[in-house]
């Protein structure tokens, strides 16, 4: 960020390049999710360099190991799917829900195959903001008197493929064809007397994007019908 130059106009790559920092130290555990959503808003309301500073003075910088930081360096992603798509065995391969619950978001990586079991408990699996270990990927879900959720991002194609014992698996994203280079993702597994629910949204951050937006075109109409009269 420049700043020696704080009344500098920020352009929408600028906020977004604070966005994705933001992120990773959401990731990280460097920010809380009351103090992300907060320097988010503030990241898209923005206009200058002076104000998107601040947002990231006390974190890293990118692709810069603090120390007693792992040596292991972090994916680099740009935006594109091929980004997205790192390998390796991804971080998390199962999770159990008894009596209780799971979560599996944020930026986190989806191994080939990732297996959850529910019991009496509910589960959610966001693949929003995750990173996948290969091109398809399957997740295969087990809900007994239980649910999970899997949340995946617009652009993923979906297939599902579970069964349903007096339950069921939602199949409405079920063969909806995926952007070029976008990762597969098979949701399948069996439900009894439990549910299986797949949902398309958008990240937190787009959808906040996108309200900016609306209400910047909203408030350069207003302007212009002003200057008309």
């Amino acid at each position: 960020m420049t700043e020696d130059l704080p009344e500098l106009r920020a352009s929408d790559a600028d906020r977004e390049r604070v966005v994705e920092h933001l992120r990773d130290a959401l990731a990280e555990g460097r920010l809380d999710m009351t103090e992300f959503e907060e320097r988010l808003e503030a990241a898209y309301q923005a206009r200058t360099y002076g104000e998107l500073a601040p947002l990231t003075r006390d974190l890293p910088v990118p692709g810069v190991v603090a120390p007693a930081v792992s040596m292991v360096k972090q994916p680099v992603r740009d935006g594109s799917w091929a980004s997205r798509v790192v390998g390796g065995e991804g971080s998390s391969s199962w999770a159990v829900a008894i009596m209780g619950g799971f979560e599996r978001k944020g930026r986190w990586t989806v191994p080939k195959r990732f297996n959850c079991l529910t019991f009496w408990g509910g589960g959610g699996i966001d693949l929003r903001d995750a990173n996948f270990a290969d091109h398809e990927v399957v997740i295969n879900c087990v809900a007994i008197m239980g649910g999970v959720d899997v949340i995946v991002p617009p652009g993923v194609e979906v297939v599902v493929r579970g069964i349903g014992i007096m339950g069921g698996f939602d199949h409405r994203e079920d063969g909806v064809h995926g952007e070029p280079g976008a990762p597969r993702v098979i949701v399948t597994g069996v439900a009894f007397w439990g549910g299986v629910g797949v949902r398309r949204k958008p990240t937190e951050a787009e959808r906040r994007r996108i309200k900016e937006q609306r209400r910047q075109e909203k408030l350069e109409r207003r302007e212009e019908r002003r200057r008309l009269e």
